[in-house]
């Protein structure tokens, strides 16, 4: 008989809260049944109407609640769950669990629970860098909790680093990863590119372009998680390295070329980086300077190498399933056929990178599959959604090559 699966979601005081009901909407769009303790703190945050609303159940907040014991009391809340997540995850819960300290519902429940446990770490760079906040993370990994983040980014403080709650779709994910623990991909090796390519002008000056590497990142974590021993070959971006890849940091597109032929042979590659087009001809030894007559310096371009069409015209050893993107301002859908006749590869995700779409640097992306010359229309869908449905495509492609 199929028995849903079962959240017990635990709310803290960080700002993140905020972003809790959609959490539980997206975790129960997956037919996963939430439910929610709310602290204090948290309550600061997010209203408790809201949670039981997108929940569909009561949400538990006072330790002494005879009322609320009499129906569920702590114990019980984390026995009739099948995982615990704590989202955002502050210092101070943080810090009760690893040293169990229980002096309010949720704490004492995490102190009760013997269900497995993630947390979303959620708080200032400093606070999270602090060796106290260190220290407790590494009792809390050495206990089996599993940690999602934290990201690097801007804070509400106005600071910047590491401390950013990581995005509630990959927490989604991490907890399908929990219940669906199948790994497709077990013993086939991934080469994915990512982000933008720097092409140096002179020592401090290069050719870029907007690309985050947001896109590429999701696809190799979600290549890992299904089973793949993936190599994640990135242009500089501020992007987390996903877990379970390798990584190996680029700047050019030479020197993107040379670390894929050098990872070769693959099983997949797939090509989301956004390699520059060209490079000057000849990089400056130092840095350019004005001088003052009003001559500005002429800047003779060079084609870069195309990865995409070296990889996939190769005569030998060239990987089963090359998968290339195509990022346009118009034309989308023909101009990514072309590419995908010109190039060679065997699949073309084009989107639309207009800077109306907020694709380059956002957390969304519009893509139109196309394989045999056949386009399939995606809906906008998070990049993460969008490295889960690719990866769902790759692994039936591999599935069907080895029968």
């Amino acid at each position: 008989m199929y028995k849903k699966k079962r959240i017990l979601l635990i709310i803290t005081g960080g700002i993140a809260a905020y972003k809790m009901p959609e959490l539980v909407r997206r975790l129960r769009e997956r037919d996963i049944e939430v439910t929610c303790i709310l602290t204090k703190a948290g309550r600061e945050f997010v209203a408790p109407l809201a949670l039981s609303a997108v929940s569909g159940n009561r949400v538990y907040e006072n330790l002494f609640d005879l009322d609320e014991d009499s129906e569920m009391g702590h114990i019980q809340l984390s026995r009739s769950a099948d995982l615990v997540v704590v989202a955002p995850a502050t210092a101070d819960m943080m810090a009760k669990a690893a040293t169990g300290l229980a002096n309010d519902l949720a704490s004492t429940t995490l102190l009760a629970t013997d269900t497995p446990i993630m947390m979303a770490p959620a708080m200032n760079v400093r606070m999270w860098n602090h060796p106290a906040t260190q220290k407790n993370v590494s009792t809390l990994k050495d206990r089996g909790v599993v940690m999602l983040g934290p990201d690097e980014g801007d804070m509400a403080c106005g600071e910047f680093g590491f401390g950013r709650m990581v995005d509630p779709m990959d927490i989604v994910a991490a907890v399908q990863d929990f219940f669906t623990p199948h790994r497709p991909l077990s013993g086939k090796k991934a080469i994915v590119t990512s982000g933008p390519t720097h092409e140096a002008i002179d020592p401090v000056r290069y050719i870029a372009n907007r690309s985050s590497g947001k896109q590429g990142h999701a696809i190799a974590a979600e290549l890992a998680k299904s089973g793949a021993d993936v190599t994640l070959i990135s242009g500089p971006t501020s992007l987390a390295v996903p877990e379970n890849v390798t990584f190996i940091p680029v700047e050019s597109a030479r020197d993107m070329l040379a670390a894929c032929q050098s990872n070769l042979p693959a099983d997949i590659v797939v090509c989301a980086a956004a390699v520059a087009d060209w490079r000057v001809d000849q990089e400056a030894g130092q840095k350019l300077k004005k001088d003052g007559s009003g001559t500005i310096p002429a800047l003779a371009l060079t084609e870069n190498p195309d990865i995409l069409a070296t990889l996939s015209q190769m005569t030998q050893g060239r990987a089963p399933l090359v998968v290339g993107f195509a990022a346009e301002t118009e034309n989308v859908i023909e101009h990514a056929k072309a590419k995908l006749a010109r190039k060679g590869c065997d699949w073309i995700l084009a989107n639309d990178v207009s800077p109306s779409t907020g694709t380059f640097g956002g957390n969304e992306n519009s893509i139109h599959f196309i394989a045999n010359n056949q386009c399939e229309d995606w809906p906008r869908l998070t990049k993460l959604e969008v490295a889960t449905r690719l990866v769902e495509r790759i692994a039936q492609r591999m599935k069907a090559e080895d029968q």
